[in-house]
């Protein structure tokens, strides 16, 4: 019985030294940038931005595979460089970002794909429509802030691409727009 209950120590003992392996981060939303471009009736990408986008990175570096981003973006903070397309697009027509507020990404699976990348499939949610979206992700680097060592920025790009219609937008394909989106992230985190 002794034996058991210390093996059984020993196995929580090292699931959670391997939990801990993993460094946690806040997205620094000053630092935080989640673009995209679609087709516009053949003629041209129309191109847009989030500008409030936050969330948390928990980062295992020896395990890329244990680690996940939860990404939090204010679907009402959509830049498309026209103030009042901007505010049909957060209309119920688009975002309806009235009722759903923000637009997350929740990584469901890692793969390690090189020494400082990975495709991190994860769950897309959209005005209450979620899919899954895979990422092609890039780790770009990580220091300490150069007026305070002590603080760690860790920073990663991403790219990728959905098809909008798989959230049903009810004014999508009326607007011309789409039907795939290319996305390109860049952030940087803050090491807790």
């Amino acid at each position: 019985m002794k034996f058991l209950a210390t093996t059984a120590t020993v196995l929580g003992l090292l699931m959670a030294g391997n939990a801990l392996a993993a460094d946690a981060y806040d997205i620094d939303p000053t630092h935080a940038w989640v673009s995209f471009k679609t087709n516009h009736n053949g003629w041209a990408n129309a191109h847009g931005t989030f500008k409030d986008v936050s969330g948390a990175i928990s980062f295992d570096k020896d395990n890329v595979e244990n680690s996940s981003i939860d990404l939090k973006i204010q679907a009402a903070s959509i830049d498309t460089n026209h103030e009042q397309r901007d505010t049909h697009l957060k209309s119920p027509d688009f975002l309806n970002a009235e009722e759903f507020p923000e637009i997350t990404y929740k990584s469901t699976k890692i793969e390690k794909t090189g020494d400082k990348t990975a495709k991190v499939t994860g769950d897309l949610s959209i005005a209450g429509n979620s899919k899954p979206v895979t990422l092609e992700v890039v780790w770009n680097e990580e220091s300490g802030l150069p007026w305070d060592a002590s603080k760690i920025k860790t920073g990663f790009s991403a790219t990728g691409e959905f098809d909008a219609t798989e959230f049903s937008i009810p004014k999508l394909a009326e607007s011309g727009l789409g039907p795939n989106f290319k996305l390109d992230i860049d952030v940087e985190a803050l090491k807790k």
